[in-house]
């Protein structure tokens, strides 16, 4: 009887050992997300928004978001905002004449009040190499730079079109071909949605203590009335191929069930703020 119950004790406690490794296994890493101002962009002739002539005479105020996702493997810097030759006490009307720019202060000074260093930093990505998410990439030249193939090529490699001399100093490169797990436990994940460029990307992250995921739009759309009515601006690279990542954006939203933030909209950024601030 004896050895019948030393056997059963035995078996439950192997048992138990077993569940708790397995739980341990499918537990999700402690993720944190936090919204950095990288500039505010006063469109002043919104039509550029548009296949058409739907917003002419209008102006719109978009934010400038970059962010940074602390995961327990790495911290990963995602877009760059606006260079810092822009930290001005008075904002610039550049000579096009479809913004008036401004950056609100230094990467440095910015990464401090959220007790992080340059140095930090493992991993950088961004949403697409135009000059409003590519600001300060010149400063993270020791971490690894995520980027889809296809946009890469198209700004540093051999047959570039739109060359970027900020992003020739990044040499630790990692060449992506659609989406990528940059951790490897689904938390933080890059989605290849091109047509805004050629390698557009947004990011999916699982925020330790909130409801929902945050799906971060890239430049997929810039404003709320931009995503209500699948608009288009008029420089993006590709029509069909943004409308195609648009259907496969809501899709995967909806499949998430995610907060989708519009990286350039001050309303969602405040949205964000308060889900950060409440945890």
């Amino acid at each position: 009887m004896k050895k019948i119950l030393f056997l059963f004790l035995a078996i439950s406690i192997v048992s138990c050992k077993n569940a708790e490794k397995k739980a341990e296994e499918t537990k999700k890493p402690e993720v944190k997300l936090y919204q950095l101002v990288g500039g505010s962009i006063l469109v002043k002739k919104l039509e550029v928004f548009s296949q058409d002539t739907t917003y002419t005479g209008q102006q719109k105020q978009f934010t400038d978001a970059y962010y940074i996702i602390s995961h327990p493997k790495g911290n990963l810097m995602w877009d760059a905002g606006l260079p810092e030759q822009l930290v001005l006490p008075e904002p610039f009307d550049e000579p096009s004449g479809v913004y008036r720019i401004q950056r609100p202060d230094s990467l440095k000074n910015q990464l401090k009040a959220k007790g992080f260093k340059i140095e930090d930093f493992e991993y950088f990505a961004m949403s697409h190499s135009h000059f409003d998410h590519t600001g300060h990439a010149n400063y993270m030249q020791e971490a690894t730079w995520m980027v889809q193939e296809n946009e890469y090529n198209s700004v540093v490699g051999d047959s570039a079109t739109l060359r970027n001399p900020v992003l020739e100093t990044l040499k630790e490169v990692k060449k992506l071909n659609g989406d990528h797990d940059v951790f490897g436990d689904g938390t933080v994940v890059i989605k290849y949605m091109p047509g805004h460029t050629v390698g557009h990307q947004a990011l999916y992250v699982e925020v330790a203590g909130l409801e929902k995921p945050v799906l971060l739009t890239g430049d997929l759309y810039h404003f709320e009335e931009n995503r209500e009515n699948k608009g288009v601006p008029s420089f993006n690279y590709d029509v069909e191929a943004t409308l195609k990542s648009m259907e496969k954006f809501e899709a995967f939203a909806k499949e998430k069930n995610a907060d989708v933030i519009i990286q350039h909209s001050p309303k969602d950024f405040e949205k964000l703020e308060k889900l950060l601030n409440n945890l």
